[in-house]
Formats: structure tokens, C-alpha cells, sequence
């Protein structure tokens, strides 16, 4: 028979074990935004507040902000169906034209990743983003920069894009890239 500081020990280290297991699985759960695009899973950071989107086109939206950066940046989840808004070249330029400044002033770069068994283009480039609706008036926002994902998913690409300040770009590109990395593409 256990004595009741024996008792009192086991009890308390089972409370704490409990505890902590259920602290970890709260502190997991408020690490992302757990989302869908398609037949196509993301978590995005907790770090970047989720919006409403602006618009149809967009299927996923978050603001991302850091201190001593006065603007906000934005990621958009576009999605479109089977062939919808052209291939990924033709998004890749679409992109560059986003900017004032010609693409070989952009340090324009676009490499082709794997993700799972699906091709992913990741694109990057800065200068003064050109802001607004495609067919709208535009806002010349000088020192932005754009992070770009294509997942070529099998049933649409899905496009992701990161615009905002440069210095806010470039702090957010490692969870960015983690992100599309982490993506589950349905086959």
C-alpha cells in the first residue's frame, strides 16, 4: 500500500505529464492557420493575421506585419480551375510587369522546386510595385518586393503571392518558402 506522500507524488506527476501534453498540442494548434486551396493543404504562420479576401479571386488572404515596419504585407491564394489564368510562365512575367522598373532591374529570379511529385516555380523580385486591381488605377509603392509559389496541382495551379516592403519580404521569406514547402498536394 502507498503511503499518501508516495500518493501525492504519483498524482502530481501524472497531473503534470497531462499538463504539459496538453499545453504542447495547444501551443501546435496555435503555431498555423490550417487551410484549404483546391484539394491543396497549407498551414500559414499564426503570425499572419487571416483575412476576409478582398475579392472572388482570391481564396485565402493574410496580412503580415512586423514592428519598426510601418506598411503591411500581403499573402493572396489564388485559384482558378483546370488552365485557369494561363500557365506559369506567363504568370511569372505577369509578375515582373507588376513592377515599374524593367525585369532585369528587379533582381527577377525563378527557380523550379519539387513538392511532393508536383512542380512548384518560386519567384522573386523587388523594386517599386506597382498596387492595385489588374484593370484599376495603380499605386507606385517604391523598396516593395513579391515572393511568388505556382504549385502545379492536378487539378489547377494554385498561385501564392507575398507582396509588401522589402525589408518585411525578406524577413518573412524563410517561413514563406517553409510554407509552400509543408504544402500537401491532393494527386
Amino acid at each position: 500500500m502507498k503511503t499518501p506522500v508516495e500518493k501525492y507524488r504519483i498524482v502530481t506527476y501524472v497531473a503534470f505529464i497531462v499538463t504539459f501534453v496538453m499545453s504542447s498540442s495547444a501551443v501546435y494548434a496555435s503555431e498555423f492557420h490550417d487551410f484549404v486551396v483546391s484539394d491543396t493543404k497549407f498551414k500559414a504562420p499564426v503570425s499572419w493575421g487571416k483575412m476576409k479576401p478582398a475579392s472572388s479571386m482570391r481564396k485565402a488572404q493574410f496580412a503580415v506585419s512586423r514592428d519598426g515596419i510601418t506598411d503591411k504585407g500581403e499573402v493572396v491564394f489564388f485559384y482558378f480551375g483546370p488552365g485557369g489564368a494561363g500557365g506559369t510562365e506567363a504568370n511569372v512575367q505577369r509578375w515582373y510587369r507588376q513592377f515599374k522598373e524593367p525585369e532585369n532591374q528587379l533582381g527577377a529570379q525563378s527557380e523550379k522546386i519539387t513538392v511532393g511529385n508536383h512542380s512548384v516555380t518560386l519567384v522573386k523580385a523587388s523594386g517599386t510595385f506597382l498596387s492595385g486591381s489588374p484593370f484599376g488605377p495603380k499605386t507606385a509603392k517604391a523598396g516593395y518586393a513579391l515572393l511568388g509559389a505556382i504549385l502545379e496541382a492536378p487539378k489547377g495551379h494554385i498561385f501564392i503571392k507575398f507582396t509588401g516592403p522589402l525589408d518585411l519580404v525578406i524577413d518573412g521569406e524563410k517561413e514563406f518558402k517553409e510554407m509552400v514547402k509543408k504544402a500537401e498536394i491532393s494527386r
